[in-house]
């Protein structure tokens, strides 16, 4: 992400979507089992419900034991879609408004913390308002019974159906007070790989050091946010046939908020954080390590066609 970086922001949006999908496809089960936990109260249930989740490892045991290993995946090729779409938007435009700014400022002149958040925060927004429709239709899949879930077009049909275009953008608030997680992992980011580097005296970040600086700075945006997080899920979800008649629909994110603190207390806000932390951890180290290596060969490609068309010419 430095500002030198030969990269146009349309080849650093392919890095990024490569290393975004690489990361989930390794990490999915966790996210399937974060989102389920999020949106099944723990107060009601005792162990041996297999609706309700205890922990991560409960959660893994009884999904295997009731929908077998595809439960673990319901929802991947949506997850897939979502992910490709809003990391490759993310990057196009976290790249092009980052170089926009840096070309205006005078030579040597460092981009501020405060305005490196601004920027994420900007490419976040821009994302999510474009791609959230899929990530509606990812939580339903994720969350509803394997004798309701449907494929991707049947779940987004029945949305529009019973809420109309607007069902689609479900939890956009929340989601757009969320575009600070990212703001803060690469706000993050940046500023320990640049502590990293003059530490180590290095000019270049190993595949390791990236691992390691990139788990650290999403592990700090994950626990500020993460509340917000279960808000915005929940507002997405629905329930389940049986669960429909007692649930009362939820009217924002402060509702979301207040309810489950009255149900659940504090802690009910943290539901599911085990796992969410474990997998964005995963899944950023990953995605950074991957896209730093795709970034170079990205840059290799373009050369090779920027050649062959060179060529052509003559």
């Amino acid at each position: 992400m430095a500002g030198g970086s030969k990269l146009s922001p349309f080849g650093h949006a392919i890095a990024g979507t490569g290393g975004a999908m690489f990361a989930l496809t390794c990490t999915y089960p966790l996210d399937i089992i974060k989102t389920r936990m999020q949106v099944r109260s723990r107060t009601a249930a005792n162990a041996s419900d297999p609706n309700v989740y205890l922990s991560t490892t409960d959660a893994v045991q009884k999904i295997l034991k009731t929908e077998g290993l595809p439960g673990l995946y319901a929802g991947l090729l949506s997850g897939l879609l979502g992910t490709a779409s809003q990391n490759f938007a993310y990057f196009y435009w976290y790249t092009f408004i980052r170089s926009g700014y840096v070309n205006r400022q005078p030579a040597g002149v460092a981009i501020s913390t405060i305005m490196e958040l601004l920027i994420g925060a900007g490419a976040g927004a821009l994302a999510q308002i474009f791609t959230i429709p899929v990530a509606v239709v990812t939580t339903r899949q994720q969350t509803m019974p394997m004798g309701e879930r449907q494929d991707l077009m049947s779940t987004a049909k029945e949305i529009v159906d019973e809420e109309g275009w607007t069902g689609l953008w479900k939890g956009l608030k929340p989601s757009l007070v969320l575009v600070v997680n990212p703001a803060i992992t690469y706000g993050m980011y940046s500023r320990i790989q640049e502590i990293v580097l003059k530490a180590f005296k290095r000019k270049d970040m190993t595949p390791g050091l990236v691992f390691l600086v990139g788990a650290l700075a999403k592990i700090l945006a994950t626990v500020v946010t993460y509340p917000y997080i279960m808000a915005k899920v929940r507002l997405q979800w629905k329930p389940s046939k049986k669960d429909a008649e007692t649930h009362k629909p939820y009217t924002g994110a402060i509702d979301v908020l207040q309810r489950v603190f009255e149900k659940e207390g504090l802690k009910g806000w943290y539901t599911g954080m085990q796992a969410q932390i474990s997998k964005a951890v995963i899944s950023q180290a990953l995605l950074f390590m991957v896209k730093d290596q795709l970034e170079k060969y990205t840059i290799v490609l373009f050369a090779l066609l920027a050649r062959q068309k060179h060529h052509k010419v003559k």
